[in-house]
């Protein structure tokens, strides 16, 4: 049995405009970098046995503080990264909506089927970050991770482990704060959900 604590990397400076960052390599602000800190202030308390993350920066600099809490380096993979968003990297949903809005209706209707032009197969996502999490399950039998990815691909793996169809994370899983706690259980290969959208105490 392995306990990986899913997280989700501090603000970026795409967040005050709802902005859809995926792949792109948006900085953390000045309140995503005091997150990371009370991430690490939980970390050093927790004691995770490891501290993985995705290889987007504000995953890495989100990890990086963890990591030093808990005497450790940050295990960086890319399969942790957040789904790429194609023409929709960088817009919020009203720009999207101006610049093709047939298919951003028929995204919200189902974000897995009919994905964001150019963007990433959410099923493909969803099987590359839980392919993933079962590999640092497997190198960490007995043992609680810290794992800091992103949002999207977070919810996306939950329904993939939990049986749930992948359209529905957005139903399923409406919001995951920045720096917010997700636990699981992985056990011969089944999952079990412990805590969701946790908040770290004192978070800002």
């Amino acid at each position: 049995m392995t306990r990986l604590v899913l997280v989700r990397h501090g603000e970026t400076e795409w967040h005050a405009e709802n902005r859809y960052a995926g792949s792109s390599d948006v900085a953390l602000t000045s309140r995503g970098l005091e997150q990371a800190r009370s991430l690490a202030a939980w970390a050093g308390t927790a004691r995770p046995d490891a501290v993985w993350c995705s290889d987007l920066s504000r995953a890495r600099r989100t990890a990086a503080p963890s990591a030093a809490a808990v005497g450790t380096e940050p295990q960086v993979d890319r399969r942790l990264r957040e789904l790429a968003f194609g023409d929709g990297e960088g817009l919020t949903r009203a720009e999207m909506e101006r610049k093709f809005p047939t298919e951003l209706r028929a995204f919200l209707a189902d974000p897995v089927g009919a994905h964001l032009p150019g963007g990433e197969d959410p099923a493909a996502a969803a099987a590359r970050f839980t392919d993933c999490l079962h590999d640092i399950a497997g190198r960490n039998t007995g043992e609680r991770i810290l794992v800091v990815a992103h949002a999207t691909v977070i919810r996306l793996a939950l329904c993939r482990l939990l049986g749930m169809p992948l359209k529905d994370y957005r139903r399923r899983f409406p919001a995951l704060g920045n720096c917010a706690r997700t636990e699981i259980r992985l056990r011969d290969g089944d999952a079990a959900l412990l805590t969701f959208n946790t908040p770290i105490p004192g978070l800002p």
